[in-house]
């Protein structure tokens, strides 16, 4: 009999000038960037939460901790696979992955399908079991003025 679990991740970043905005491991043009101790990829740090929580593991700031200089402008994308190693070590392979990011600007439904093939091949699966999708907080609070990013990710997994 399979084992089937379900995880669930959050992340957010501020949003600044003078740094790149990457989404989902894909540098996107924008006069903005988010603020973190890595490149700051709010969707690819949920999705390693969830990856983790399926898998029972610790949080994503056990093992990649942002007072640790090996991470600083680290490339999320190797935090994912990282993340995915563990999972894999647990006896556990991804099922599907299901985010959302949530930003006032700019437009990203054009970075979406890259976004989903980077991830499609970290997490050794099928594009048709990712799902990215993107809203907005129509001008409401913090993501709504611009000035951070959100994204939320729920993941499951199976032995």
């Amino acid at each position: 009999m399979d084992r089937f679990r379900v995880g669930f991740g959050y992340d957010v970043h501020p949003l600044i000038p003078g740094r790149k905005l990457v989404i989902g491991g894909i540098s996107i043009d924008y006069h903005k960037g988010a603020l973190g101790h890595s490149d700051a990829d709010v969707l690819l740090h949920a999705l390693s939460d969830a990856l983790l929580g399926a898998a029972g593991l610790k949080d994503i700031g056990h093992y990649f901790p942002d007072n640790d200089l090996k991470w600083k402008g680290a490339d999320s994308t190797i935090i994912l696979k990282e993340v995915v190693s563990l999972v894999e070590k647990k006896g556990y392979r991804v099922n599907n992955v299901d985010t959302t990011i949530v930003l006032q600007e700019p437009r990203i439904s054009n970075h979406t399908a890259d976004m989903k093939s980077k991830i499609a091949a970290i997490l050794k699966t099928e594009l048709d079991d990712i799902s990215i999708k993107a809203t907005t907080t129509e001008h409401l609070g913090y993501i709504g003025n611009g000035d951070g990013i959100a994204a939320f990710a729920v993941v499951s997994i199976i032995a």
